[in-house]
């Protein structure tokens, strides 16, 4: 995975925009977005300022594999263990489980926002 697709993804779970981390480090949103997109070349300098903002360490954003968090999930309660040669990185799970918590509770909200529309 390219290091701007990951800094999307962590950027993205962490529920920041691009507008706030492009500010954080001093350059325009669009400059930021090609960043993300591959466009543009991420400095080890610009990469320290952005984990910075992310609460991370740039090897943490360097090693970061979603897939691992989606196979863990996948076998969860099979006990099973899938070995590979990238481990999960502690924060990334707890960064899934926290956003996975937030979407449950908006779905409890807009279900009973629904409720009360319909029960009208």
């Amino acid at each position: 995975m390219l290091i701007g697709l990951k800094i999307r993804k962590l950027r993205e779970l962490k529920n920041l925009t691009q507008e706030h981390v492009a500010n954080g480090i001093g350059i325009s949103q669009g400059a930021y977005s090609r960043m993300e997109l591959g466009d543009s070349e991420i400095t080890f300098g610009k990469l320290e300022k952005i984990a910075s903002i992310l609460n991370m360490k740039p090897e943490e954003i360097i090693s970061f594999e979603e897939t691992m968090f989606f196979n863990a999930i996948n076998n969860e309660g099979k006990n099973e263990f899938i070995h590979q040669s990238n481990q999960l990185w502690e924060g990334e799970k707890k960064l899934y489980i926290q956003q996975i918590e937030l979407l449950k509770e908006e779905v409890k909200y807009l279900k009973k926002l629904l409720d009360t529309v319909l029960s009208k």
